[in-house]
């Protein structure tokens, strides 16, 4: 008959026994959810990352899909604004998104404000020529006009960040009004003033010149949110809560 110390030293050794199966039972468990994390994290990373970083290629997951991005025939009578506030697949989505059934026509992503001749989104990005990346807008003034458009600009990114929006730095990515004409010209001015004053404490530092050479960008960027989902969106683009401007 086995002693008292016998069976204590019994039992204590199935229980490190049935533990230790335990532990192996659970280790295996955590490798094999790991392995599996990872794999999944490998499909889905280009589009992970795409909503941080800015892909400078179709290697990162950039795709043409639609077959090209025809133009609709804009109606006489229509007018054009053009702005660069960052990024400009953000600035495309959002003002598609809050003006596209109030009297938006098309908006076109390009650069503008530089000197090389149809520059390559490569180009642009190296801030070698000076050029911003821009949004050419087509609109109808009975239904939305310049000050609106320009109101949202103000709204929707921070135009107190020099050469900058969010992560995404360098001289192609400025806050800018390109006016079109004197009247623009006017507007853009009192408009800027006013979120200065009013909305930002005197910290505007957006670029209000005369629209230079406009050059379209690449296919793939026109509509890119809209052909990737899942994009990069850059982070400061949103709407402020503001109170309206109050005109003097």
């Amino acid at each position: 008959m086995p002693t008292s110390t016998s069976r204590g030293s019994s039992k204590k050794h199935a229980i490190k026994s049935t533990n230790n199966g335990d532990n192996g039972i659970s280790l295996t468990t955590a490798l094999f959810a790991i392995a599996i994390a990872f794999l999944l994290m490998a499909f889905a990373m280009p589009s992970f990352l795409q909503r941080f970083f800015r892909p400078m290629s179709t290697a990162m997951g950039i795709t043409g899909s639609g077959g090209g991005s025809p133009r609709p025939a804009i109606p006489e009578g229509a007018e054009k604004a053009t702005v660069g506030a960052g990024c400009f697949w953000g600035v495309e989505h959002l003002y598609r998104k809050h003006f596209g059934d109030k009297g938006l026509y098309d908006a076109r992503v390009g650069y503008t404000g530089g000197d090389a001749t149809n520059p390559s989104y490569k180009q642009v990005c190296s801030g070698k020529t000076g050029h911003n990346e821009a949004l050419l807008i087509y609109y109808d003034p009975e239904r939305v006009t310049y000050r609106q458009l320009l109101e949202f600009f103000y709204r929707m990114h921070d135009p107190t960040t020099m050469n900058r929006q969010g992560p995404d730095t360098g001289n192609n990515y400025r806050s800018g009004i390109y006016f079109h004409n004197e009247e623009q010209e006017k507007i853009a001015k009192e408009v800027t003033k006013q979120a200065n004053d009013q909305w930002y404490m005197g910290k505007i530092v957006t670029e209000v010149v005369p629209a230079g050479p406009w050059w379209d960008a690449e296919d793939y960027h026109q509509k890119y949110l809209n052909k990737n989902p899942w994009g990069y969106e850059c982070p400061s683009h949103f709407l402020r809560p503001f109170e309206p401007l109050e005109q003097k």
